[in-house]
């Protein structure tokens, strides 16, 4: 027996567990944590639509701009591993609104910092602390759902991840009305949200606690041969959504000439696909096994990247190619999530999720680095493609090959 971890009195068996429907808490839940999820996501990229403007109101060099996006992108990323740990320890009702009401703090610094690129930095590194809501949400929504439903259920949650999209569209708009309202706009509905988060947002009755230290649990879980399976084929899901959103609209304006509204609303809707079919992709996983929803999902992003490599016209060929593309890595970054609640234990889920999450994360930020780096040199973005198809067609294979056969370690 485990003696790392101590059970909560377990709620009395229903006659069908493995039939048994959501409860009414559950769905509360699930809406809770897809709407934090996605205003924390919202803050976390606040600086990302308005980078322009600090580009010329401080005199920056592209790559200083550059430096200051990521900065809150890569904290995020590589916050969700302690967080995830930390909620494993003390539970989603306290750790949503906690880190909620955190964020609030570098949000409103944003705008006495407005005007100094050292203080933009030191802002944007605090900032990355809204990117960890989702290894909060993960086992909380992972516990309250029954297995039939966990696929479907951590798709919905990760729709939040639309909250990027929605500051990229909503925050240059409302800055037009006012330079500090974007901030202060978002700071209001996360004081709301975790007020509200602290009341109704709760923990599973049945929920495993650990009882070991921070540093042992990710060490546990770094050991989970699964942990790192999971974290590549998610770095490649998930990174390419990261990538993309991070790179397409230079890409379209590069290659096709486009102007940057244009390209900007090419990208959302890019954007918008991905967000739509991860549900799809957690919803199929109920049906289908999830290491099979993945490999195909990542086939279909493999062969739409070799479409792409050949420069298609963009009306229809290429549009068709980057939005089926979109839907295999939108399916691809669901259907991984409901393979972590397959092949997880339930104490770890936490854990690991705050793992596979910073590799997703960090693995969209090489990707346009190659892509430029490749486009310098060659003046193509071919080999770039080319290479994104080679991995998608090796986690495609993995995926099938290996993960179908994985089992929940002990």
């Amino acid at each position: 027996m485990d003696t790392s971890v101590k059970q909560s009195p377990e709620p009395p068996a229903s006659p069908a567990p493995a039939a048994a429907a959501p409860s009414p808490a559950a769905y509360r839940n699930l809406v809770l944590a897809t709407v934090g999820f996605a205003l924390t996501f919202w803050a976390w990229n606040l600086i990302a639509p308005m980078s322009g403007d600090y580009k010329d109101r401080l005199g920056l060099s592209s790559f200083q701009q550059s430096f200051l996006v990521a900065v809150p992108v890569l904290v995020g990323s590589l916050g969700r591993i302690p967080v995830g740990a930390l909620t494993d320890k003390y539970g989603a009702k306290l750790m949503f609104p906690l880190v909620s009401a955190l964020t609030i703090v570098p949000v409103l610094l944003l705008i006495p910092a407005k005007n100094s690129y050292g203080a933009m930095i030191a802002v944007g590194f605090l900032l990355g602390l809204g990117g960890t809501t989702f290894a909060i949400g993960v086992p909380l929504v992972n516990a309250w759902f029954p297995p039939h439903k966990r696929g479907f259920a951590l798709g919905v949650f990760g729709m939040g991840m639309g909250g990027v999209a929605l500051s990229g569209y909503f925050t240059p708009r409302i800055a037009k009305h006012g330079d500090n309202l974007p901030f202060l706009v978002v700071a209001g509905a996360l004081v709301v949200f975790a007020l509200v988060a602290a009341v109704l947002v709760t923990d599973h009755p049945g929920r495993k606690v650990p009882t070991d230290t921070l540093a042992h649990r990710l060490g546990e879980a770094g050991k989970l041969r699964v942990t790192w399976e999971l974290s590549a084929l998610y770095a490649i899901g998930f990174g390419g959504i990261v990538a993309f959103g991070v790179y397409l609209p230079t890409y379209l304006k590069t290659w096709y000439e486009m102007s940057p509204t244009e390209a900007g609303t090419k990208a959302a809707g890019f954007a918008l696909v991905t967000v739509v079919f991860r549900p799809f992709g957690g919803w199929l996983s109920d049906r289908i096994h999830p290491a099979v929803v993945t490999s195909v999902a990542l086939l279909l992003a493999a062969l739409m990247a070799i479409v792409q490599a050949f420069e298609p016209p963009l009306d229809p060929v290429g549009t068709i190619a980057l939005l089926a593309m979109a839907a295999g890595l939108g399916t691809a970054s669901g259907s991984v999530f409901a393979l972590v609640s397959q092949v997880t234990p339930q104490p770890k889920v936490g854990s690991v999720t705050g793992i596979v999450g910073a590799m997703g994360g960090l693995g969209g930020f090489v990707p346009p680095l190659v892509m430029g780096a490749i486009y310098s040199a060659k003046d193509s973005y071919a080999i770039g493609f080319m290479l994104l198809s080679d991995l998608a067609l090796a986690g495609c294979v993995y995926a099938y090959g290996r993960m179908r056969t994985a089992q929940r370690e002990e």
